[in-house]
């Protein structure tokens, strides 16, 4: 899993992909009219701070998925389950990673300065601090926080389906996160969108295999 930072700095090494912003002002277009429109920003701005707390926390928090999965499965003594689970969390991660060199883009927060910003608190800054000074710069799209927090939500579900409050639990917080990718200025809403059907890949995977599982004609528990 510690392999996914290498494959994601990796991903920068198109950064220098010629582009014409042709995407962004597209899915821009699309993201005030979800925020402004839809309602978004004023659903968020009715909880205060707590409501942009809680989404910058999710986000932040989406580097602890994977560990937090694995660490599941050990709490439950399903030792075994372990490395299926991790396969489908790295599968929908790395899809993501996969499509960034078709689709270079830069964050709405760049692309377009400081417009449609929230406020700026100390964990938007800790955030901010992470994905400038370790992110890249050839793509945002798909949205590999969201594809990422998705698929750990379709581990859970596979691998622990006798303890399905894990997995509403994380599917609960993947949505949390694709809203606050999206509200924080960090992805366009075609991101996340891009992001959670990536997701749907290791989500397929489990239900083909399920037959095969139940007749002992995959390894997998």
């Amino acid at each position: 899993m510690a392999l996914i930072l290498l494959a994601y700095r990796e991903m920068d090494w198109f950064s220098s992909i010629a582009r014409n912003f042709s995407l962004e002002l597209r899915w821009e277009e699309w993201d005030r009219a979800l925020l402004y429109q839809g309602g978004l920003a004023r659903a968020v701005q009715a909880f205060g701070g707590l409501g942009l707390f809680y989404l910058e926390f999710c986000y932040l928090l989406v580097y602890a998925v994977a560990p937090f999965v694995v660490a599941i499965l050990y709490i439950q003594r399903r030792f075994a389950r372990v490395n299926s689970a991790v396969f489908l969390y790295l599968l929908g991660t790395l899809a993501a990673y996969a499509l960034f060199p078709y689709f270079p883009s830069d964050p709405p927060r760049i692309a377009f300065g400081g417009s449609d910003l929230p406020q700026m608190t100390a964990i938007r800054e800790l955030n901010l601090w992470l994905v400038g000074d370790y992110g890249i710069h050839s793509s945002v799209f798909p949205s590999a926080h969201v594809s990422s927090a998705f698929s750990a939500a379709w581990a859970l579900f596979a691998f622990l389906p006798e303890r399905k409050r894990y997995g509403w639990g994380m599917l609960i917080y993947a949505v949390s996160v694709a809203f606050a990718t999206i509200y924080g200025r960090y992805h366009y809403a075609a991101d996340a969108v891009a992001g959670f059907a990536v997701s749907l890949v290791p989500g397929l995977m489990i239900l083909l295999a399920r037959p095969l599982r139940l007749r002992g004609l995959l390894g997998l528990p």
